[in-house]
């Protein structure tokens, strides 16, 4: 089993950042690919980004591209989102998701359901 606490969300201006956390406890965090997905109210949850167990892989979602960037600190346990040029649109729950790694390169890494441990959320609001 793993556990998965996000934080770092809040309230920010457009075109201001954001650091989520993600830290993980049970199984050896290594093993793991992890992902960012977000919901905004009245829409599906959608993939943000993700990356292989050991960070050499990553994958991010075209509207979130060049300005997003996750990465992962093994010595923490810990996996991390950082947001920059925000936009009112980013405005959502953010989730921390994790799952077993079963190779190098990461397949349907933006589907959800591939995903076994999920946090409860944090809130990012952008206003204009």
């Amino acid at each position: 089993q793993v556990q998965l606490v996000e934080s770092g969300g809040g309230s920010v201006q457009a075109g201001g950042s954001l650091r989520l956390s993600c830290a993980a406890s049970g199984r050896p965090f290594s093993s793991y690919d992890m992902a960012w997905f977000r919901q905004a109210p009245g829409k599906e949850r959608e993939f943000v980004a993700a990356s292989n167990w050991n960070g050499g892989m990553t994958y991010y979602a075209d509207s979130v591209k060049g300005r997003f960037t996750i990465s992962r600190d093994h010595t923490k346990n810990a996996v991390y989102l950082q947001m920059s040029s925000l936009k009112p649109e980013d405005t959502a729950i953010y989730y921390c998701t994790g799952r077993a790694s079963q190779a190098y390169t990461m397949t349907h890494y933006d589907d959800p359901s591939t995903y076994t441990y999920w946090g409860q959320g944090t809130q990012v609001t952008v206003s204009s």
